[in-house]
Parts: structure tokens; C-alpha cells; sequence
């Protein structure tokens, strides 16, 4: 009986902190957005071109297209001097951020493949991709992979 118990309790506590990871996922994306709103609203008529993954990337390389764009930002943007887009490069790089993204593993485009868009593009494409996958997660069938 109290084996029966114990058991019940590991499987209550296990759901609820799987439970919390997903919903911190969820916030920290949902903040991901946010800044990346007033990233692109100053950098979006630049010039600059930049490697930008495909809007219809395949859900296996959500996580490798997340280091592609991250990548750039750091290399095309000095991202030291700039508060705004220093704290959307490491919310990029959080692990709630990085987790929400990894959700199965594929041989993905190299970023280097991918062709150089305008800013615009590039933080449009990279919206995309944050919203996408947080409607996924959203998804029952989806929130049971995690």
C-alpha cells in the first residue's frame, strides 16, 4: 500500500515539474518576442544582409535555424554596445529558450547555406520561427514530445 502511495506521488510531482518547464518555456519565448518587437523596430530598415533560415523550416530544425539567427545577430550586429539587442542575443541563448526549440534531432541546412536576406527578412523569419513553435507547444500532441 504504501508502495502504491509512494508511486503516486513520484508520477503527481513529475507531471507537475514537466508541467512548469513547458510553461517557462512558454513565458520565456513569449519574452523572446517582446524583445525581439523592439529589436526590429531599430533595426529593420538596415541594410545589412544577413543568413537567414527558410520560413518553412522543418520543425526538426527549429533548434539549428534558432543558432543560425543567433549566430548573425552576434556577428552582424555589435551586440556589446546595445542593451536592447544584447538582452534578445541571451534570450536566445537561455536553455528555457534553447529547450522550447529542441525537440527532435534531424541533419539540418548549415548556416552558411542559407541565403543572405535584409535585415527585415531576417527578423521577420526569426519571429516566425518563435511563434511557430510556440503555437506548437501549445498543442497537446506536441507538449507530449517534450
Amino acid at each position: 500500500m504504501k508502495l502504491v502511495v509512494f508511486c503516486l506521488l513520484a508520477v503527481c510531482c513529475c507531471s507537475l515539474a514537466n508541467t512548469d518547464v513547458k510553461d517557462m518555456q512558454k513565458r520565456k519565448l513569449q519574452e523572446v518576442l517582446l524583445q525581439l518587437s523592439d529589436v526590429k523596430e531599430s533595426l529593420q530598415h538596415s541594410e545589412q544582409e544577413l543568413r537567414t533560415p527558410p520560413k518553412n523550416i522543418e520543425d526538426c530544425c527549429c533548434l539549428s535555424a534558432l543558432q543560425c539567427f543567433r549566430a548573425n545577430l552576434n556577428v552582424q550586429f555589435n551586440i556589446t554596445e546595445k542593451r536592447k539587442q544584447r538582452r534578445l542575443y541571451n534570450s536566445l541563448r537561455d536553455p528555457f529558450t534553447v529547450r522550447g526549440l529542441d525537440f527532435c534531432n534531424s541533419t539540418c541546412q548549415d548556416c552558411a547555406s542559407h541565403p543572405k536576406e535584409k535585415a527585415s527578412e531576417f527578423f521577420s523569419r526569426l519571429e516566425s520561427l518563435i511563434e511557430r513553435v510556440r503555437a506548437l507547444m501549445s498543442c497537446h500532441i506536441f507538449t507530449s514530445l517534450i
